[in-house]
């Protein structure tokens, strides 16, 4: 077998530094350069075979790692969160930053993450792009209101956004004069612009033949629509690296941190090491999922009456995680059980 080299990467915007070492720690070769597809080409064109890599997580570690892939022997992502002794070094620099990295991953120390395929990666972007669209529609339905009451106009709150009720508002309603009417218009025109953009998106989503079949079984539980189920299997990507459920509620950001020390142990607030998506994603649907679900209606209604409304929705939310899991898995469709025959059972 030839000796395996190890490289750390510790990744920028503008440019990579490395270090190169051997199996023995020795250092081969270290330096950097500048992050683009062809320099990386050429600098790999440099390096002895066989060689593994680790780089830490950052939003430009993508298209690097897939650059790198296919002529690595082994390609890692870290934690970043985890690689302390990065973190807590006296002295910090990039050239540093690499060579802890690849001792790490000589070693066998790296603190790993997972890294979705890039068809997942590609299209968690379409539905990320799809979120924003819809924040930005909020704020400009928003900044409708708020030019309204600016100028102390009177309108329905409920049928403000109707296309035919905002038509009439600003041709009919005196109090909006000549140099509102445009700004009201402008925002108008955004908000159905960013709507039509939001559509057809989530429609070539729907319809992506690698979603369509996962997408229409999540969708077949009580509570769980488009977005909660697209949401779900492109953030999680692959299901069964979860090995139980606790650590997907964890994921999801459903539960606090514990804080243990002797026969002490203290429970904190929503932890924020979270998918930030799913939690919000998740925890919307869990507000709905009692109107669409009698057993989810009995959980909510049964951890409510310890007092906290906010604390039946975690539940429920987190009933719903045990659900998708359980269909993920198992790659079939939500069966309800009628309450006689669970009796009889």
């Amino acid at each position: 077998m030839q000796p395996m080299y190890y490289i750390g990467l510790d990744v920028h915007k503008r440019k990579i530094s490395y270090c190169v070492k051997d199996g023995s720690g020795q250092i081969y070769a270290e330096g950097w350069i500048t992050a683009t597809r062809f320099d990386l080409d050429r600098w790999m064109r440099t390096l002895p075979q066989p060689w593994s890599a680790a780089m830490e997580a950052t939003m430009f570690s993508g298209w690097i790692y897939d650059h790198l892939k296919p002529h690595a022997a082994a390609l890692k992502v870290a934690h970043p969160l985890m690689l302390r002794a990065i973190a807590a070094a006296k002295k910090k620099n990039d050239h540093i930053d690499a060579n802890k990295i690849c001792d790490c991953l000589r070693c066998d120390f790296l603190p790993e993450c997972y890294m979705a395929p890039t068809a997942i990666r590609e299209r968690r972007r379409t539905l990320r792009y799809r979120n924003l669209l819809v924040r930005q529609m909020v704020q400009m339905k928003n900044k409708i209101a708020v030019l309204l009451m600016e100028a102390g106009v009177t309108y329905n709150k409920e049928k403000l956004h109707q296309a035919g009720y905002f038509r009439e508002l600003l041709g009919t309603n005196p109090d909006i004069n000549e140099g509102l009417r445009p700004l009201l218009r402008l925002c108008r025109e955004t908000v159905v612009r960013l709507r039509k953009t939001e559509s057809a998106l989530v429609r070539s989503l729907e319809c992506d033949p690698s979603l369509l079949r996962r997408v229409e079984r999540l969708m077949s539980i009580p509570a769980i629509g488009t977005i909660t189920a697209l949401t779900w299997a492109l953030e999680i990507g692959e299901v069964r690296r979860f090995s139980s459920i606790k650590k997907a509620i964890s994921y999801c950001g459903l539960c606090g941190d514990e804080h243990s020390s002797a026969n002490s142990v203290q429970r904190t607030p929503l932890s924020k090491q979270r998918n930030k998506h799913l939690q919000t994603t998740l925890i919307e649907a869990a507000k709905m999922a009692p109107r669409y679900s009698p057993t989810l209606a009995q959980l909510y209604d049964r951890e409510k009456q310890k007092g906290n409304a906010n604390h039946a929705t975690l539940a429920v939310a987190r009933k719903l995680v045990a659900y998708l899991m359980a269909i993920d898995r198992g790659e079939r469709h939500f069966l309800v059980i009628p309450e006689e025959a669970r009796t009889a059972a």
